[in-house]
């Protein structure tokens, strides 16, 4: 796949960069193709490489001692991830990185992104900002988990994905994931998730399918997230 260097322009990372150094991050990318199920990285590796996702879709899971998976977040085009080498000598992922469809990325080596930020502030500048972003969602779904009903939980990733990759067509908003990733997203069991929007899919606020859901009502969505009806 031909990268035109000016598209990196797209990551929030990146906006503010010069075509010569749009180009200069371009001619030490090398690309990288995954086929669905199969991973970028893993939990643990040593985090020798950042991604920019040029195609596809990726999502980000960490996994506990006992096996169970979390899924932090879904990645989408020109969304910048596994960056934690770039900023710290040494580091590890934090997470996984698995394609949820045939993917392409590029990836820069870590060590050779810290030497284009030392002579570069605004890429360290935006880089803070788009992690600060990252801990700030973790913050906020930390308090979700241990606050607030399960229904809402859901709702609330639902309209978070909404935003972050949602596809909007004439009869709602449609996104393509599992209802295992829901449940690991919402911090609930597949068997919860599945009952929640059977019951939502009766009230005509979703059309849930295996791998896919439609939100027909937005506003009764957001009037779940923020119990607006109570």
């Amino acid at each position: 796949m031909k990268i035109d260097p000016l598209n990196l322009r797209q990551v929030n990372v990146f906006q503010n960069a010069t075509d010569e150094d749009l180009n200069l991050i371009a001619r030490h990318a090398i690309e990288r193709s995954i086929e669905e199920g199969e991973f970028f990285f893993f939990q643990g590796d040593p985090a020798a490489y950042l991604y920019v996702l040029v195609s596809g879709r990726a999502k980000l899971m960490q996994t506990n001692p006992a096996g169970q998976q979390v899924n932090l977040r879904t990645i989408n085009e020109w969304q910048m991830f596994g960056a934690l080498g770039a900023v710290r000598e040494g580091a590890t992922y934090p997470a996984s990185a698995q394609a949820l469809e045939h993917s392409v990325a590029l990836a820069v080596k870590s060590e050779t992104m810290h030497e284009i930020m030392e002579t570069r502030p605004y890429l360290s500048f935006d880089l803070m900002k788009l992690m600060t972003g990252y801990i700030q969602e973790m913050q906020e779904r930390y308090r979700e988990l241990a606050t607030e009903k399960v229904e809402r939980r859901i709702a609330r990733v639902l309209l978070r994905l909404a935003a972050q990759m949602g596809d909007k067509q004439d009869g709602g908003i449609e996104l393509s994931f599992t209802r295992q990733d829901l449940a690991e997203m919402s911090g609930t069991t597949l068997y919860t998730v599945s009952r929640i929007l059977s019951e939502w899919e009766r009230q005509g606020l979703v059309e849930a399918g295996r791998e896919r859901v439609l939100i027909r009502n937005p506003h009764g969505v957001v009037s779940i997230a923020e119990e607006l009806n109570q």
